[in-house]
């Protein structure tokens, strides 16, 4: 699977860099015309990088870490996850936006199926990254079909962009929803039957 993160030249990221962010953060305040020395802003630049260190987590993870346990049950109906938190970062801007997934699939012909919190733990996996919404929802689904190796699945995602709400057209509350659909679920009727279930209150 490819992975847009940037890797070094061992195809692996490098380590989070503490100081350098605690220096970046530095150089930033004093950018926009800040005193980083003076009673607020002391401690900022420590607290913003490690706050930064658990927002891009999904940045020393993969989907595998998550996905380990399977079971095979036979289950050859849809699963679907709804209404899972979404908290990632757009690289456009460096701001957050929020919002939930709807993780769904149709097992394997083995009936394969893996842990529901799973579902939600590979959201996260791809959530905690500089992203943009499109292909955060992209590698959720991709992720699924190559892993569990299902039939179908469907990733769709609904979140509000801070980078829209509170600077450029400024427009609080717009939504954006991405959809991502794979296999069988591609099928008319069987991906209307998931999106009423996504729908359902």
């Amino acid at each position: 699977m490819t992975d847009p993160v940037t890797l070094d030249g061992e195809g692996q990221i490098g380590e989070f860099d503490e100081k350098r962010a605690e220096n970046a953060v530095r150089e930033l305040l004093i950018a926009v015309g800040e005193d980083p020395d003076r009673e607020g802003l002391k401690e900022t630049p420590a607290r913003v990088a490690r706050a930064y260190r658990e927002i891009f987590a999904g940045l020393w993870q993969q989907p595998e870490d998550v996905l380990t346990t399977t079971f095979d049950l036979g289950h050859d109906e849809m699963v679907l996850v709804k209404d899972i938190e979404v908290f990632s970062t757009c690289e456009h801007h460096l701001v957050p936006f929020r919002g939930v997934a709807h993780v769904g699939y149709i097992p394997s012909v083995n009936g394969k199926i893996t842990g529901l919190s799973k579902l939600a733990r590979l959201v996260d996996v791809y959530a905690r990254r500089p992203q943009v919404q499109e292909r955060l929802t992209t590698q959720v689904a991709d992720s699924l079909m190559e892993i569990l190796e299902p039939r179908g699945v469907i990733v769709v995602i609904e979140c509000e962009h801070m980078c829209m709400s509170m600077r450029g057209i400024r427009k609080p509350g717009a939504k954006t929803l991405t959809s991502a659909v794979r296999g069988q679920l591609r099928d008319v009727a069987t991906r209307n039957e998931a999106m009423s279930l996504i729908m359902a209150g």
